[in-house]
Order: C-alpha cells, then structure tokens, then sequence
C-alpha cells in the first residue's frame, strides 16, 4: 500500500536532498499527476504543461535542500514550485502580434461619411427638440437615457416625489416624440 501522508512526502524531498535518485523517482511517481494538474491549469496547454512538469522537477532535485519541514505542507512547498515555474512560462510569452500590413485590411468599425452625417443631424435635431423642454425636465431626461441614473436618483436630484420624476419623464418623452415626428 503507498502512502501519501504529509510526514511521507516530507520525508522523500528530505532524502532527495541527499541525492537519493529511488525517493526522487517515488516522489515524482506520488506527486506527478497533481503538479502536472497546476502546470495545465495555468498554461492551459496540455504538451507546453508536459514540458514545463519536467522543468519542475529538476528544480525539485535541485532545491530539494531548501524545504523546510514544518514551514509549509510538503504538498504546497512542490505546488509552489509547479505554480511560479508556469507563471514564469507565461511572462516569457511574447504577445502575438500580426504584421502591420494585415492591420490595413480590417475595416473601420465606425460609421461611414454619409451615415456620420446623418448621425450629426439627427443629433441636432434631438439637442433641438430637449431645448424645447423645461431645463429640469430635459436634464432628467438626459440623466435617465444618457447618463443611466433612475428614477429614485433622479428624483433626489431635483428634490421632486418619486411619482412627479416619473411624470416629469412621461411628459417629456411624449413632446420629444411630438418634436421630432414634426
């Protein structure tokens, strides 16, 4: 039977300090499939995740020494390793970057001229038709379809009951719409 108690795990990294390679082939065959596990987790790349699992224990066999018994749980000592050796691989990723020639093949994603045109008038037209509003009543207007606020805020903003916000925006809706059906 194998046991995978604390004090067993502790004890292999304490005798792969001492170079002993059948604890380290035991360690390795204990604690493999959990440090692989962190390593895929992170790099999210199951052969990039094999490579780096084998990097980790080397520097297991290599720092070894510098475990601690009863710092930190052997297990979470081995994680560690496995986590910032992935996260290393991570940072050293370049960005992908495509060439600058492919760049000028994608289209603008904004509206063309004769839409930003039309875009401008009907904006006047709106800014035209608020201006017609009580100043109050078109700032709750712009406060609740442009800027997000609701009714209850809307309603301590310029000191009115609840229900007269609600009154106030019904209103100025229905001459907005008057206006610009005009």
């Amino acid at each position: 039977m194998v046991s995978n108690t604390t004090a067993d795990i502790a004890d292999l990294i304490a005798r792969c300090a001492l170079r002993d390679r059948k604890a380290f082939a035991t360690l390795y065959q204990r604690t493999s499939a959990k440090l692989f596990g962190v390593s895929l987790r992170i790099l999210k790349d199951r052969a990039e995740a094999e490579e780096a699992l084998q990097e980790v224990y080397v520097k297991i066999w290599q720092r070894a020494d510098r475990y601690v018994a009863g710092g930190y749980s052997p297990i979470s000592w081995l994680v560690a390793v496995a986590r910032n050796h992935a996260l290393d691989i991570l940072r050293a990723r370049k960005p992908i970057t495509d060439d600058i020639d492919a760049a000028l093949d994608i289209a603008d994603a904004g509206p063309d001229p004769e839409q930003a045109a039309l875009d401008k008038g009907e904006r006047t037209r709106i800014d035209g038709c608020l201006a017609e509003l009580e100043e109050a009543k078109a700032d709750a207007v712009r406060g609740a379809y442009l800027d997000g606020f609701s009714y209850e805020e809307l309603a301590a903003r310029h000191n009115v009951p609840l229900n007269t916000m609600r009154t106030w925006l019904r209103r100025s809706l229905i001459k907005l719409r008057e206006c610009l059906a005009a």
